[in-house]
């Protein structure tokens, strides 16, 4: 196991398999999801999700760009389809594979809210949460996984398949696995970078999850306590996205990055 760093925070994190070992697996998995699910023919959904998803994507790039990272995306085979599902859920697999269900649109409400979900989704790809998770210790069949992935195993097997729709979100009947708190702070922290780059204004980020608790109690789940979830409590997320809310608006305000990589020392 070697160590790497995300790029765009600075943190420090496991990595056992390669983009280039990866990405066949994802890409596969992810042609799997789309076979065994309904998609939208929602015209309106669809050309909402292609719109924003697009134009996050250039701002993801552009980030690279500036930072010095230009071929960090590459292997990138960027692409956005919306699940007919009243599931309030979205995901990003390596490589740039994007899902939204049709139930997490009318919590978004509009553009800037399917920003804010778009930017969160893609971090988490950006970041390699999933494959830090699949190097973790206590995820045995995900280490054995990844371990032929890195020895060079030919094809695309059923359980490399399921392992990766898990390791990145993708279906409750395989027994999903949740982003640590960890990861999913660090999503909302690049994703508010990413929405304000691309043009949509940050403060809506906060508005967006405060739907989304006021959702869960109208479906009757209620929030559970934060120290039983692996997802930061409404509240903490909120406070969060408030603190980092200066720098998101300079960047948003000038359109650059760069307030953000100041803030890093970069």
């Amino acid at each position: 196991m070697s160590c790497a760093v995300n790029p765009v925070t600075g943190r420090k994190q496991a990595s056992m398999v390669s983009n280039e070992a990866l990405f066949p697996q994802s890409f596969a998995a992810y042609q799997e999801t789309l076979k065994t699910e309904k998609l939208s023919s929602n015209k309106v959904y669809n050309d909402q999700v292609l719109r924003v998803g697009k134009r996050i994507q250039t701002a993801v790039e552009e980030f690279f760009k500036q930072a010095g990272m230009p071929n960090y995306l590459e292997g990138y085979e960027w692409e956005y389809k919306v699940i007919e599902s009243d599931k309030l859920n979205a995901w990003c697999m390596p490589g740039g594979k994007v899902a939204f269900y049709t139930g997490i649109l009318p919590v978004c409400q509009d553009d800037n809210g399917v920003a804010v979900v778009m930017g969160h989704e893609i971090a988490h790809a950006v970041a390699n949460h999933g494959a830090e998770r699949m190097s973790q210790d206590n995820i045995k069949n995900a280490i054995a996984a990844a371990g032929a992935i890195a020895l060079g195993a030919g094809g695309v097997s059923s359980s490399s398949t399921e392992l990766i729709l898990q390791a990145y979100g993708t279906g409750a009947s395989l027994g999903l696995l949740t982003y640590s708190r960890k990861h999913e702070s660090e999503a909302d922290e690049m994703g508010l970078l990413f929405m304000a780059l691309a043009g949509y204004d940050p403060v809506h980020a906060p508005e967006f999850w405060k739907r989304m608790e006021a959702k869960g109690k109208e479906d009757g789940g209620g929030s559970p306590p934060e120290f039983l979830s692996t997802h930061p409590s409404s509240g903490t997320r909120i406070r969060e996205l408030n603190q980092l809310m200066p720098i998101a608006k300079e960047v948003y305000k000038t359109k650059s990055p760069q307030p953000y990589l100041k803030s890093k020392g970069k």
